[in-house]
This record gives C-alpha cells, structure tokens and sequence, in this order.
C-alpha cells in the first residue's frame, strides 16, 4: 500500500532522516517508535509533502508520489492525525469535521453519522466549539477529521500524547473499527506498550535511521530497549 525507498528529509541544511526503507501492507497497523528527535513526526512529514523528498522515495500502491504538494498527496488517499490535533479554534466540533471531507472524492465508507459512530461523544458536542472539548475528545476529532476523507492510509503522529490512560484506552479502541474499513494505519508513538499492542509490525528509529524492524512477537524486550536508546 505504502512504501519508502531510501527515504531522506533536511530541515535546511540539516538532515534528519537518513535512507528509510519502510512498508505498509493492505489493512496492516505498523508502528513506528523511537526517542524525541528520532525522526518519527519528519518521516510523516515527509510522506505528506510536507518535507521535500525524491518522487521515488515514496510510493503508494506502487506510484511514486514523492515531493507531490500536500494536498494532491491528501486527495491520492493518506490523511494525517497531526501531533497536537490541531484543530479549527474557530469552528465547531462539527465544521472541523466536514473540513476533512473537502475535496474528496464521492463515496467511501466514513461521513458524519460513522464518525459519530466511532465517537459518540462528538455527535453530543458537534454543535459546541472545539476549544471547549477535553484532550482526548479533541483526538477524537482529529482522528474523525481525518476519516472524512476516506483515506487509504491513515497516518496518526502521537494521538496518545499528554492523554490519561483511560482516555488511551478509548481512543485505541477506535483502531479496530477504522482498519475493519480497509484502511491502513501508520501509528508514531513514544509510548512502546500501546504501540505494540495493536500493531503488526514496528519500526524503531534512532537519529534519523531505523534501529529495529520485526513482529512486535519475534522482537525481545531488550532488542526494543537497545534500539530505542541505543545502548
């Protein structure tokens, strides 16, 4: 479904991602782990156009889509989470929704009345301001805003970050449902347990390059511990 060649990103003269080869299959959950400064949120950046990268370096169902602008990359089929959710400060709960549906293509499984579904909460808020939702309600509608565009690959950066445990639980949850639709999910999370709890495969990097790659149960905690901190 998605896959990376040698993938390179620089902010300016300094380069953060070093040759990552990386793959998504078809209705597969991988995780991508690793320390602040890893290069976990550059390497979505970077699927998303929204860092410069060699059309080869990145490819989706097999065309290379590399350096395409942000929102042609939107239109192929990949949405993006943003870490810090950030959403419409200015709209409500439900216009933030329908601004993830623009310029999508007609059909596809997600419109409100699933996301609402998904989350109930959001359907009791919608008509409220989203600055007057919780943390783990705000995640739930970037994830919803997300799914209005009936994405193929779902790219979430940190969605459990600065979130209780429960609201963790309830947000991961989700994940069964959104894959059960056939979309493939890309999860970057520092938190290695919930990672690994509902991911196929994972990814650790380290400075920029990919330290460990392997079945969450073919990988030994000390395997995981060496390649996130590197001793």
């Amino acid at each position: 479904m998605l896959e990376t060649r040698g993938l390179t990103a620089f902010y300016g003269d300094f380069q953060a991602l070093y040759g990552i080869d990386a793959a998504l299959g078809a209705g597969e959950t991988v995780a991508i782990i690793g320390a602040n400064g890893a290069g976990k949120s550059t390497f979505l950046k970077a699927i998303t156009g929204l860092l410069p990268c060699l059309p080869d370096a990145v490819r989706l169902q097999g065309a290379a889509i590399g350096g395409l602008a942000p929102a042609r990359i939107a239109r192929l089929g990949i949405s993006l989470v943003p870490e810090g959710r950030k959403l419409f400060p200015s709209l409500t709960v439900e216009e933030n929704l329908l601004i993830g549906a623009h310029g999508r293509a007609p059909g596809g499984y997600w419109n409100l009345a699933r996301v609402y579904g998904l989350f109930p909460i959001l359907a009791e808020r919608r008509r409220v301001p989203s600055t007057s939702l919780s943390g783990g309600q705000q995640q739930m509608a970037a994830i919803g805003r997300a799914l209005m565009a009936n994405p193929r690959v779902l790219l979430c950066d940190e969605i459990s970050l600065g979130l209780a445990p429960i609201v963790i639980r309830d947000i991961y949850n989700a994940i069964p449902a959104i894959r059960a639709e056939g979309t493939s999910i890309v999860l970057v999370e520092q938190d290695i347990v919930q990672a690994l709890a509902v991911a196929d495969r994972v990814y650790c990097l380290q400075e920029g390059r990919v330290s460990l790659a392997g079945r969450p149960d073919e990988l030994t905690r000390e395997q995981i511990h060496t390649a996130y901190f590197g001793t």
